[in-house]
């Protein structure tokens, strides 16, 4: 007869307790299909609205105009203008997210530990996310009809103190206009994603530390921005990619007074004279490329971070 080591009862069954495990593993292996069901529409869509231009956006950069297999519109992407194009789409996303990182974290810090009340703490977080997603055409002429020629801060200014900002240098259709405009989502966008990271600042540390004898400076030096400094990355890093791959608001703010690759881009798929879809292609590639790895950086030190907010 086999031992109790066996695992089986006298009469050659198994025993209850191995087949409890072995239907609970068996059970936890079976695919959840009510829950494969529920996303299916958004794997569907993401195939045809990501999945599928991307690939045909490689297929594309690859080929001529004849439809033969090509190198030279990567070749075509070292001229002058493609570079020049590159560096000051990399400039105004660098500025836009430097800015729009450091004073959204002051003003998520202020909201998240200076305000109590939940009620104000819900419509700031309301308005970020309505802010957040308020860009292109609709952004660009709310900015045309405020700091544009004849906008109304720019008529305040002329009136009241005699600035004429136009005079001054500035113009909104250039680098620092753009960047003051993408600065409208780049805040709000700081804010939301910099808010869970601020709570997570638990105010035993900051007791912890003030009875240890830490000054206000000690404290954010060698507990607050070491906590926050995952995520501050990682948002410099999704604002960088967000306003490098804006066109929208660019175009409609610029027209083409701005040489930067989103708008670079549009030309050559469809402008009149710059007409190559193929070098357009490639110019999206490159896009894709500097995007995907700013959002991996992000994704990356997300992932660090969330780390304090269990």
């Amino acid at each position: 007869m086999d031992g109790p080591e066996s695992g089986l009862v006298g009469s050659g069954y198994p025993r209850p307790d191995k087949l409890s495990a072995a239907l609970k593993m068996f059970v936890q292996k079976r695919p959840d299909w009510s829950a494969l069901i529920g996303v299916a529409p958004f794997f569907a869509f993401a195939a045809v609205m990501m999945v599928a231009p991307t690939v045909a956006l490689v297929a594309d950069a690859f080929v001529n105009r004849q439809g033969q297999l090509t190198l030279k519109n990567f070749v075509d992407l070292n001229t002058p203008e493609v570079i020049a194009a590159f560096a000051e789409s990399i400039k105004i996303s660098s500025a836009s997210a430097v800015l729009g990182g450091l004073i959204g974290l002051g003003l998520a810090l202020v909201v998240g530990r200076g305000v109590s009340n939940s009620r104000v703490r819900s419509i700031v977080m309301t308005f970020c996310g309505v802010a957040s997603n308020f860009s292109g055409v609709p952004l660009a002429f709310a900015f045309i009809a405020t700091l544009g020629r004849l906008g109304l801060v720019t008529t305040a200014l002329n009136t009241i103190a005699g600035l004429d900002i136009y005079d001054a240098g500035f113009d909104l259709a250039s680098f620092w206009g753009l960047t003051i405009t993408y600065l409208f989502f780049q805040i709000p966008i700081t804010i939301t994603i910099m808010m869970p990271a601020i709570d997570g600042l638990r105010r035993e540390w900051r007791e912890a530390a003030a009875i240890l004898g830490a000054r206000s400076w000690h404290y954010w030096r060698y507990i607050g921005l070491p906590v926050l400094w995952p995520s501050l990355l990682g948002t410099l890093a999704l604002l960088f990619a967000n306003s490098f791959g804006a066109i929208a608001t660019a175009y409609a703010l610029t027209g083409y007074a701005v040489n930067i690759v989103p708008i670079l881009l549009y030309a050559q798929i469809r402008g009149d004279v710059l007409h190559n879809e193929s070098l357009g292609a490639a110019l999206a590639l490159g896009m894709i490329i500097v995007m995907a790895f700013a959002n991996t950086i992000y994704l990356a030190l997300r992932t660090r971070a969330e780390r304090w907010l269990r």
